[in-house]
């Protein structure tokens, strides 16, 4: 009976071991999962945050009063600001394709090296407006003023525009387009 009594403690040691040794490794598990968790959602965070986060995300300023606002160097790429009140303000060296000025008031408004690829500039009050070396490739510019605009090295290929503006903006037109390298006056089909 004594070696029966010693094999039922030495198998219950063996198990008391075993489960231990168990539970050593689900501690030892869990850990490492908690590790790999933190440093996987960290990744995850900072990329969402630096490297997946949108460039730009199109913004709604219709109808604001923005006189003297500063967008220079701004990505405001498929932004509206229609019907919006933007008299004097900067947009300088700023990506501006794709954005709607429909109606808006752009009187001095400095748009120098702008991209205003392919925008919707329809009846907008570009009047004294510094556009110079500025990219209006594709937009929509139909019933759009330009009276007293400085154009010098500005891009309008493929631009719409109505003949009586395009004849005030030959009168003034010059220099060449320094990321395009086109003439101003060739975009503007001047004679």
């Amino acid at each position: 009976m004594n070696s029966r009594l010693s094999d039922r403690i030495t198998v219950s040691k063996l198990n008391s071991s075993h489960n231990e040794l168990r539970l050593e490794r689900k501690r030892y598990y869990w850990i490492w999962a908690s590790i790999l968790s933190l440093f996987f959602w960290g990744i995850v965070g900072v990329t969402v945050t630096v490297g997946l986060a949108p460039t730009a995300l199109a913004l709604e300023y219709n109808k604001e009063i923005l006189v003297e606002a500063d967008f220079s160097g701004r990505d405001l790429t498929d932004s509206s600001f229609t019907k919006a009140n933007l008299r004097q303000s900067n947009f300088s060296h700023a990506n501006l394709s794709g954005v709607s000025f429909f109606a808006a008031n752009l009187e001095s408004a400095n748009l120098e090296g702008s991209d205003l690829r392919n925008a919707t500039l329809d009846s907008a009050r570009f009047i004294k407006a510094n556009l110079t070396n500025a990219i209006l490739e594709g937009a929509f510019a139909a019933n759009t003023k330009f009276d007293g605009a400085i154009i010098d090295g500005a891009d309008f290929t493929d631009v719409l525009l109505r003949p009586d503006e395009q004849k005030k903006l030959c009168k003034v037109a010059k220099g060449t387009n320094p990321t395009t390298g086109r003439d101003t006056r060739d975009t503007l089909f001047c004679p």
